[in-house]
């Protein structure tokens, strides 16, 4: 007779005995990152299969970036709120994460929805410090670049403050890097080298193919793509951006609603080192 059997444990309590088993035989947890959560065709993609992705890949932490999940501009309380109900440890976000006026108080009260830690003075945090299903407590930051983006405090000596200002005893670190162009986030790829167990950028809505572990044992990819309606221009219906750029006039931007695709990164991590020990690409769509 096996100790599960001697134990009474069966089924779905077997299932989550093992995983918590293998976590403190081998010392390693897994992180999801899911990118841009794109209006409704995102929210509908995640909530079918995130249950699955996090059981299959024995998710420890679940991170998504929600700063376009109400109709692709900003994130409401409820919606916030929805996404935190279907397993999502701690929500990042962006520039648009300010589009819908009621956020501003949620994120008072709300410390697992993250702002970019470098505005300088805003509702909310850009830092979160949360409990794995592991038991470890890792760290989540977000922070926003500053090329071709809203004027912000320099994010390289934002994260300098905030790794400094942390508990030696949180090793797993993840940073989402919500910026504009390639360069920028590769630089803070190289710069965080060693200091943090992921970071992976978001805001450009295309997945990159980059993704690699750096010298120093921090994840890395460019960009992890949307979440959302890949039958678009990033998540905008195809006609209106097409008539944008061949008028140069001003065009309301409507959110699109097929191809639902989801784009997501998944990095193993040494709980008691904080390095990456692998990485990968996760999407689900598009076939």
């Amino acid at each position: 007779m096996t100790l599960l059997r001697r134990l009474g444990i069966r089924g779905n309590a077997r299932h989550l005995f093992d995983h918590s088993m293998r976590v403190k035989l081998n010392g390693k947890m897994n992180i999801l990152f899911v990118g841009d959560i794109f209006a409704s065709p995102g929210r509908r993609i995640v909530a079918d299969h995130l249950a699955d992705i996090m059981q299959t890949n024995a998710i420890d932490l679940a991170i998504g970036n929600a700063e376009n999940a109400a109709g692709g501009f900003g994130v409401t309380p409820a919606i916030a709120e929805g996404l935190f109900a279907l397993g999502f440890d701690v929500l990042t976000t962006g520039n648009h994460v300010w589009d819908k006026r009621e956020i501003y108080e949620y994120l008072e009260r709300q410390p697992r929805l993250l702002r970019p830690a470098n505005y300088p003075q805003a509702p909310g945090a850009g830092l979160a410090v949360v409990p794995a299903r592991n038991g470890v407590e890792c760290a989540v930051l977000n922070l926003q670049g500053r090329t071709y983006m809203p004027a912000t405090d320099c994010p390289f000596r934002k994260a300098d403050s905030i790794l400094a200002g942390l508990d030696p005893g949180v090793r797993v670190r993840f940073v989402d890097f919500h910026a504009e162009v390639t360069s920028e986030k590769i630089a803070m790829g190289w710069y965080l080298d060693g200091r943090v167990s992921a970071l992976v950028g978001t805001h450009t809505h295309i997945a990159t193919a980059d993704t690699r572990i750096l010298p120093g044992g921090t994840a890395y990819q460019t960009d992890c793509g949307m979440t959302g309606p890949y039958d678009s221009v990033i998540g905008v219906e195809t006609g209106v951006i097409l008539q944008r750029f061949l008028t140069s006039l001003p065009v309301r931007m409507e959110a699109a609603t097929k191809g639902a695709e989801l784009h997501a990164v998944i990095v193993e991590v040494d709980e008691s080192t904080g390095k990456a020990r692998t990485v990968r690409r996760h999407a689900i769509g598009g076939d």
